[in-house]
């Protein structure tokens, strides 16, 4: 199966830190970047909103994209947390192997 990128935003480093670490533990992705905080703007609820958060990259397999996805929205405090992917369309051989081996072998 092919790689991809999973991208979320939390609330905070402490909730991204959380999330990351009980993904990479269950074998659903291979490894998470925390990013710094940054500010988002947004419309919510009808009004526009701007808060802190903290982005997580995440490398995996496509397959594992919905189990990941589930743990994500589990673990998250948002109501809507954003939860996409996008292909990793090329990529350095042995990191795309390595990825490979760290969700199981199973892309």
């Amino acid at each position: 199966m092919a790689a991809i990128i999973i991208y979320t935003t939390c609330s905070n480093k402490e909730e991204a830190q959380k999330i990351a670490e009980a993904l990479v533990e269950a074998r659903l992705v291979a490894c998470a970047n925390i990013m710094a905080a940054h500010e988002a703007v947004y419309r919510w609820e009808g009004k526009v909103e701007s808060s802190e958060e903290v982005a997580v990259i995440f490398k995996t397999g496509e397959e594992l994209f919905d189990a990941a996805k589930d743990k994500i929205v589990e673990l998250h405090s948002y109501d809507c947390p954003c939860v996409v992917s996008w292909p990793i369309t090329k990529g350095h051989p042995p990191y795309l192997e390595w990825v490979t081996k760290e969700t199981g072998e199973r892309l």
